[in-house]
Order: C-alpha cells, then structure tokens, then sequence
C-alpha cells in the first residue's frame, strides 16, 4: 500500500519515478496506463512506476496537488520534472523525458 511517506522515501531513493494517478473507473485512464508503462518500460531501463488510485488514497493526490484524472508526474532526480493531466500522448511523454533522464543516467 502506498502512503505519502513511501512516496517520499522513493522520490528520494530512486533517480527516476512516475505516479500515475487515476480511477478505476476512467476510460481514458484504462486505455493510457498499459500503453505508457510500455513505453517507459521499453525506453527507460531505471523507472519507478507507482500507480495510484485516487478513490482508495484521496489524502495521496490532494498532498501532490493532482484534482484531474489521469495525470501523470515524473520525477528525476527527486524533483518533479513533468506534470501532464488528462490529455497527453505516450509519444509526448517519452520525447519530454528522454533528453534529461539519459543525461541524468549517463
């Protein structure tokens, strides 16, 4: 189960995370999730990806300021990088992403 410290604790262990933020009962969310943790699965080898549910941990996204699903917040470095909500690409995503997280790696 994830809590805020959990989070916290990983922001600040792990060079690169995404959460990923939705219900189980938004479509654009079900359709978006498997196609963009295949893509960051396939382009970026040191991704933490934490998956939370809005409805089950609303105190989760009030804490990181998220009210629009799905939204999605990257992390690299333990400062966040990126926040898109609701209308995005996986190919937008991965082209924001590549350029700084391969020179953060490298």
């Amino acid at each position: 189960m994830n809590t805020i410290e959990t989070i916290q604790a990983t922001l600040q262990n792990k060079p690169a995370v995404m959460i990923y933020f939705s219900t189980p009962t938004c479509n654009v969310c079900r359709a978006l999730k498997p196609k963009l943790l295949s893509a960051i699965d396939a382009n970026f080898q040191d991704f933490k990806i934490i998956s939370i549910d809005i409805s089950q941990t609303p105190n989760i996204s009030a804490h990181f300021n998220v009210f629009a699903i799905p939204t999605v917040l990257i992390y690299l470095g333990g400062q966040e990088f990126l926040r898109k909500s609701r209308h995005m690409s996986v190919d937008e995503v991965i082209i924001q992403i590549e350029r700084p997280y391969n020179i953060m790696i490298s």
